[in-house]
This record gives structure tokens, C-alpha cells and sequence, in this order.
């Protein structure tokens, strides 16, 4: 069978009770990713009102692992969103509205192609979000290129944020 796109389970995680992301209906263009652990997103209020910005408190957005990497022809990506309930009932968003997983993401040394969505809690409380619990949605998007493009490209040689100079 000629595998065209989808996903899989990173090794890290095999045996671990981690599900590949699916759409929640026939309609849904995103595929629901979910938390590969349970794990604390912190209020960045928190981090503002205390004295010190510091490791227990920090003014930044997390990380959340899936456990999952997508594979995918090379003129398309996968467009990570937010969930749309997550801002109204939890305050988490995407802080730069959308993410990007390139085709070449797959499979890169560093981590092996997991995608990590990046969150930010803009409420007043920590969040705790439990492994399985669905934090993003995926669209597998096409893109073009222009005319006479170079031939000359970078090797991906890491993961989140390996693409930049």
C-alpha cells in the first residue's frame, strides 16, 4: 500500500496508550490532536504578578508533546489550529493563531517528527490538561511555489524551529 498521508506514533511512545488523531466528524477538516501527558499550562497573570519572572511562574507559552508525527507529500503541510472552544472555556490559544509542520518535519533527527502544539494561558488560573485530552486540530493543506525557484535549500537538521537562519 503507497502511503500518501497521515500519522503515526512516535517510538518514544509505543505501548503507551497513544491515540492517532482522527476528525470528530465526516464534516471536520481538522484531525483532533491530543496531550501525549498530563501536564500544567501556567497563567501568564501568574507570571506577571509575581516579583520575579522565574522558572515556577514563566511569562511564555508551553509545549504540549503528542506523541504523533504526520507524514505527507512534499508540496503540502500541516496546519496546526486551535481548538475553537479552547479560548472560550479554558483561555488557551495558539499564540501565533496557527502552526506550521513542514513535510520535511517527518522523521528529522532531533525528535524523530513529534509535533509539540505550542499554548499560552492568557486566564487567571493554571490549566491542567490530561494525556488524551484534545488541545489542537491538524489540516493537511496543499501550497505552490513560485516560477524559477532556486534549487538551493537547507537540510532540516532539528525540530520545532529548525527551519529558521
Amino acid at each position: 500500500m503507497n502511503k500518501t498521508r497521515g500519522f503515526e506514533i512516535v517510538s518514544k511512545y509505543k505501548g503507551q496508550s497513544i491515540s492517532l488523531p482522527k476528525r470528530a466528524t465526516k464534516g471536520s477538516a481538522g484531525y483532533d490532536l491530543t496531550a501525549a501527558v498530563d501536564i500544567v499550562i501556567p497563567s501568564i497573570f501568574k507570571a506577571m504578578q509575581s516579583e520575579t519572572l522565574s522558572e515556577d511562574h514563566p511569562m511564555r507559552s508551553t509545549l504540549v508533546p503528542t506523541g504523533v508525527k504526520a507524514y505527507m507529500p512534499d508540496n503540502e503541510y500541516l496546519l496546526l489550529a486551535n481548538r475553537s472552544s479552547n479560548p472560550m472555556k479554558k483561555q488557551l490559544a495558539v499564540p501565533n493563531g496557527i502552526g506550521v509542520i513542514d513535510s520535511d518535519y517527518y522523521g528529522n533527527e532531533s525528535n524523530e517528527g513529534e509535533i509539540f502544539v505550542q499554548l499560552i494561558n492568557y486566564g487567571l488560573d493554571d490549566v491542567h490538561i490530561k494525556k488524551g485530552e484534545r488541545i489542537a486540530q491538524g489540516i493537511f493543506s496543499k501550497y505552490e511555489v513560485i516560477d524559477q525557484e532556486s534549487d538551493e535549500f537547507s537540510v532540516r537538521t532539528g525540530g520545532f524551529g529548525s527551519s529558521g537562519r
